[in-house]
């Protein structure tokens, strides 16, 4: 059995913050909640984060400013912001996803944070430099590649 994923779930809201953690220990994550910036700044230190998910608007830092730092500790981990009161995606901020509240269903939420997850944890084996080592050509690996894709229509925006 796989150890379990751990995110870290930063609101100033502690309802929402309840209800997304119910939502994600449901679908068999571990869940860390953090109530401003400052305790989730302290608990992304300890490590073993794999996914931050984090409100935009909060008192004392914001949530672009909070992944930003966090980005500076470890840049490797995927970090995604939500917001109920801004609607669109600035390229300038430091998150790996969007996410505006109520804009998708809670479904919809659980797949884009399982496939950040699975983003962190790199590319499935058997893909990428053994292909080419087992002589496979570069439309091929082109092919498999288009058919393993995930196509999304949604107002979420993931920055490559």
């Amino acid at each position: 059995m796989r150890p379990k994923k751990t995110i870290l779930c930063v609101d100033d809201n502690e309802q929402a913050l309840s209800v997304r953690k119910f939502l994600l220990e449901t679908r068999g994550y571990r869940v860390l909640t953090a109530v401003g910036s400052e305790q989730a700044m302290e608990m992304f230190r300890e490590g073993g984060i794999d996914l931050v998910v984090s409100d935009l608007i909060m008192p004392y830092m914001d949530g672009n400013e909070l992944i930003r730092r966090m980005k500076e500790i470890a840049p490797e981990v995927p970090a995604m912001l939500i917001s109920g009161s801004v609607k669109s995606f600035d390229r300038g901020n430091r998150a790996d996803a969007f996410l505006p509240k109520g804009a998708c269903s809670p479904v919809e939420m659980l797949e884009r944070i399982r496939l950040m997850v699975a983003r962190k944890r790199g590319p499935k084996k058997g893909h990428g430099l053994r292909a080419v080592a087992a002589g496979q050509t570069a439309a091929a690996i082109a092919a498999d590649s288009a058919e393993n894709q995930v196509e999304v229509h949604d107002p979420m925006v993931i920055v490559a």
